[in-house]
């Protein structure tokens, strides 16, 4: 099998997985190597759903000894396999940054053997690059749950970010998906990974030279839709890796029925896109708006609503905290106002000690006045003419996305209720920006 044959097969066998990111290290070039990374990102171009592709994204090796019913790559499924060598893939990439197709590598792999031999392949592969090529672009190399802790070392010496994938939000789900997994074995290496992290970072205050590893974090994945699990028991799952292991992201897959398996959704059924762009921007309220998971979530609403973001949505169920002046509120409450961002929150916070602001000069900071009005109070008055009803705010504030997704139902969904398992949505499954939780 020739290496673009091997290629074709590694590389599509990679493109489920959505822990890819290429943001977040600087790492300065040595005199004489080749590429480098900056904290700003590495990524140019974008695939038509969003998703950065400037990454050489693929696999070690699919040939996998795990039969996780919803991989592609199980070891029960008749597949096409295919396995880089490592000076194959070191070689390649090197190729594809010379060609300037790319500039950073994200490695992954099925299990070949045992845990052990397959961490092993890959840093021989990392240490190809780094030594014999020099090469000091991104590398985000994907931890094996069962490695042995000094292998994972070795491997985040070598690379600038890690994940370890959590995979399926519950341990239930682990043990009828994944039976080769479970919880304890892929928790363990990410606890050790955010220690070693952390034991750096202190040795990097003290000691100019000490060697970086993983700069950049690590990071994380769960596959949405593959079982029942609510929104709110994986909100609550996000939180606590945030909390506990200080990972950077946490990314949600909506999941692609690609095998057949009565524990499954059947092939044909629409991956959750709705319910995965939902979940990132439920993610972005945990990490930058201050919102902790019960208060988006409970056992009374234990999934988003399609209709509205989750900012909205929690906005709508707590009306009896709006309207807030906006010359008065403090900024962890301007921030909980839809249509105001981070941004816009510490304009108001700034231009309010030099006078009264007004609805016209909140439109000029950049506050979105279509979510905001219903929230909001300047001096004490709202838009003249404006009457403020949960009822016509929900109709008011509903997005297309959510609109579609009631008329494609078969039931009347209610506005206060708990939104249904989602297997509906116009396609838009990358992250959004903060504008559009604003």
């Amino acid at each position: 099998m020739t290496v673009l044959e091997k290629l074709t097969i590694l590389s599509d066998a990679a493109k489920y997985d959505a822990a890819c990111t290429s943001s977040g290290s600087s790492r300065t070039a040595a005199p004489g190597s080749l590429g480098n990374a900056t904290a700003c990102g590495i990524c140019h171009s974008f695939s038509a759903d969003g998703r950065c592709i400037s990454l050489l994204k693929v696999l070690l090796s699919n040939s996998c000894v795990y039969n996780c019913q919803y991989c592609v790559n199980r070891v029960t499924r008749d597949t096409p396999r295919a396995t880089f060598t490592p000076e194959e893939l070191a070689e390649l990439t090197i190729g594809f940054y010379r060609r300037n197709y790319i500039e950073g590598l994200f490695l992954s792999s099925g299990i070949l053997r045992n845990p052990d031999y397959t961490c092993e392949q890959m840093i021989r592969t990392l240490e190809l690059l780094r030594n014999r090529y020099r090469f000091g672009g991104y590398i985000h190399a994907k931890a094996i749950p069962g490695a042995d802790p000094r292998l994972i070392e070795r491997l985040g010496m070598l690379a600038d970010r890690m994940s370890v994938n959590i995979e399926l939000p519950s341990q239930e789900g682990l043990r009828l998906l994944a039976p080769d997994k479970s919880k304890v074995s892929i928790l363990r290496p990410m606890g050790y990974i955010s220690g070693r992290i952390e034991e750096n970072r202190h040795d990097l205050a003290v000691y100019r030279h000490t060697p970086r590893f993983a700069p950049a974090g690590q990071s994380t994945q769960m596959i949405i839709g593959a079982t029942p699990d609510s929104d709110k028991q994986i909100i609550s799952l996000a939180e606590g890796l945030y909390k506990k292991y200080g990972l950077k992201r946490v990314f949600y897959s909506a999941y692609m029925p690609v095998t057949e398996n009565a524990l499954l959704p059947p092939p044909g059924t629409k991956p959750p896109l709705l319910r995965e762009h939902r979940l990132y921007q439920a993610d972005w309220l945990l990490r930058f708006y201050g919102f902790q998971a019960n208060e988006l979530l409970d056992d009374a609403h234990p999934d988003l609503n399609p209709l509205v973001d989750p900012k909205c949505g929690w906005a709508l169920r707590h009306m009896e905290f709006f309207p807030i002046e906006v010359n008065r509120a403090p900024y962890e409450m301007l921030l909980r106002v839809p249509g105001i961002g981070v941004r816009s929150a510490k304009r108001i916070l700034i231009a309010r000690r030099a006078g009264k602001l007004d609805f016209a000069a909140l439109k000029k900071l950049g506050v979105v006045l279509k979510r905001a009005q219903y929230f909001l109070t300047c001096s004490g008055k709202m838009i003249p003419g404006l009457r403020v009803t949960p009822e016509s705010a929900m109709r008011a504030l509903a997005e297309p996305e959510g609109l579609a997704l009631m008329r494609d139902s078969s039931e009347q969904l209610s506005f206060f209720s708990a939104a249904p398992a989602l297997s509906h949505g116009k396609e838009n499954s990358h992250e959004p920006p903060p504008s559009l939780l604003a």
